[in-house]
């Protein structure tokens, strides 16, 4: 499978200039991940490396307190390829996203999480499936987190989808890739992160899921549960039915 070719091919169709000119952007929100991001990287780096290329990871700290920043900024002495984004407090997830995307160069996208969950070898899998594509939504299968994540998980996906008609199966997986120009029109709220999907079929944009691996967190703890993820998603939802509910709808006359 000729990835580097399925990705790149459309480069001259959005018109980025050439001093911009990049493949492909991993962004990677981070809080308190000091154990997780050096070995990130390096499977990173491994990864992308067979994608061929030009890549960047930029890597978001969001106001981490564990000196996360700090070895980051190390591991950027050694690669120029890493950026690093900090926060002066915490921000939430949705901001580090947005300020990631902002800074992206690359035509390609790609999202995930920071904690080692998500695995880099899926990344050329989703590149390739985005031919056809604007988005790809990585689907975790199985999940490798505790049952109760689990059930909070299903719950709000289950929720979601029907509140807000969408067909998603893991809303909730940051593993995604997206082609650049879908995200330079999502404005974005606090907690939106959540409803990408929904987001973009708004803006009428064309999306399909593939399923990845997931693995149990090793090191440092997880920032969601049922409180800040379930209930606080679920208020965020009406928000988003509501954008649904209020969309412009209408068709041009042309028959003069």
């Amino acid at each position: 499978m000729d990835v580097k070719n399925k990705v790149w091919q459309n480069r001259a169709d959005v018109g980025r200039t050439s001093e911009l000119d990049m493949d492909l952007s991993v962004v990677i929100p981070v809080y308190n991940e000091a154990e997780n991001v050096q070995p990130l990287f390096v499977e990173l780096r491994d990864a992308l490396a067979r994608l061929g290329g030009e890549w960047e990871v930029l890597f978001v700290d969001d106001g981490s307190t564990d000196g996360t920043f700090e070895l980051l900024r190390d591991l950027q002495a050694e690669d120029k390829r890493i950026q690093v984004i900090r926060f002066r407090a915490n921000a939430g997830q949705t901001a580090a996203f947005d300020a990631g995307f902002k800074a992206a160069r690359g035509d390609v996208v790609v999202t995930m999480d920071g904690d080692l969950q998500n695995d880099p070898r899926d990344i050329p899998m989703l590149i390739a499936a985005l031919e056809g594509w604007d988005a790809v939504c990585g689907w975790r299968w199985p999940r490798r987190d505790p049952w109760i994540r689990k059930v909070s998980a299903r719950i709000a996906n289950a929720v979601r989808n029907q509140v807000g008609g969408d067909t998603i199966h893991d809303t909730g997986c940051t593993l995604k890739a997206f082609r650049r120009e879908c995200l330079s029109h999502l404005k974005l709220y606090r907690g939106m992160h959540r409803f990408f999907p929904t987001l973009l079929i708004l803006q009428g944009y064309r999306l399909t899921e593939v399923k990845v691996s997931h693995r149990p967190r090793l090191h440092g703890q997880s920032k969601y549960g049922i409180r800040n993820r379930l209930f606080v998603g679920l208020v965020d939802l009406w928000a988003v039915r509501w954008m649904k509910k209020r969309q412009l709808r209408y068709e041009m006359d042309h028959s003069e």
